[in-house]
């Protein structure tokens, strides 16, 4: 009677303690539309493949003669000028602009809205061919006495917008106005708790930006500053509108001249591919950077899930001992 009872009582403990019990088994869903989408993609690929190095109209050859010529690498050069400088300009300004929307004065909050409105609500190829054209509105450009007075400097448009300034004008001040939003967006994502935090740490406020809101708001600014940077390469394409010899443009003189449209157009469609794919790779690893502290806590989190997964598997002999303790023994 007693070895009954006892018996009894192990099993009550073993129904109230779940982590005394045999860890289940998780067998993962079976997904075969996966395997037959990838083989579909697969098969598609191949046929894809097949016929682009099977059809002579590519002209594989007259690719590989135009790939290193030395107008495409001017032009490439110049395209990578251009996207460095502008996208440098608009990130600065951007910046600007964000710090006058998020500020408490009227005016500069009205001014950076008034800003936004403009530049984002404007095509960017219209906004080029506007600057490039600013000499029909303005033949001459400087500092003039109001009502009628005399001209203190100026000079002629046509000889200061050229085609680079009217380039990095249209693409940085557009720019400008996508990144003053990021830079907004990734600010306002730090808590308030952060600044106050720091302030009673003693920190001043240019410290505690530096140190405590920058890191934290460079975590939401960086990925889609990444995707603007390649979004801005491709952008400057536009610029070949305006007769600025950049990558698209050097294969449009080249092609015009001998007719071989497709296989110059492969060759920028290849090395946009390449850069494109490089700077992919360092956002990654700037975002990596600056993603630590994420990764570093999410790894954190799952530890005791793994203790305890590690606690239950260690126990189910023991589980199994006490199984076979409580069997109830009858004496003869």
């Amino acid at each position: 009677m007693s070895n009954t009872l006892a018996a009894a009582d192990t099993s009550d403990d073993t129904r109230l303690d779940p982590t005394a019990l045999p860890p289940t088994e998780i067998v993962p869903l079976r997904h075969p539309f996966r395997a037959l989408s990838a083989l579909l993609l697969l098969f598609l690929a191949v046929c894809f493949g097949y016929s682009v190095v099977t059809n002579k109209n590519y002209e594989w050859g007259i690719v590989g003669s135009y790939l290193f010529d030395d107008r495409i690498l001017t032009g490439l050069g110049r395209t990578l000028l251009l996207t460095a400088f502008a996208m440098s300009v608009g990130i600065v300004l951007g910046i600007v602009v964000a710090t006058c929307r998020l500020s408490e004065n009227r005016v500069l909050s009205t001014c950076a809205n008034a800003y936004l409105w403009f530049f984002r609500g404007t095509p960017l190829l219209i906004q080029l061919i506007f600057w490039f054209n600013l000499a029909a509105l303005y033949p001459r450009i400087g500092l003039v006495l109001p009502f009628g007075g005399p001209e203190i400097f100026g000079f002629e448009s046509n000889t200061v917008l050229t085609v680079w300034v009217v380039a990095l004008l249209g693409l940085s001040l557009n720019e400008a106005a996508y990144m003053a939003e990021i830079i907004r967006g990734g600010l306002l994502a730090v808590s308030q708790n952060q600044t106050e935090a720091a302030r009673a740490l003693g920190m001043n406020q240019f410290l505690a930006f530096r140190r405590i809101i920058l890191p934290q708001a460079l975590r939401v600014i960086v990925p889609p500053t990444g995707n603007q940077v390649i979004g801005m390469l491709k952008y400057s394409t536009l610029v070949s509108i305006i007769a600025l010899p950049d990558l698209l443009y050097s294969a449009q003189l080249i092609y015009s001249q001998n007719f071989q449209t497709i296989p110059l157009l492969i060759v920028v469609s290849i090395w946009y591919l390449l850069c494109t794919t490089i700077l992919t790779v360092i956002q990654r690893y700037i975002e990596r950077y600056y993603g630590r502290g994420i990764r570093s806590s999410s790894q954190t989190a799952l530890k005791p899930r793994l203790r305890m997964r590690n606690r239950a598997k260690s126990r189910e002999p023991l589980h199994n001992q006490q199984l076979n303790n409580s069997t109830p023994k009858v004496d003869p």
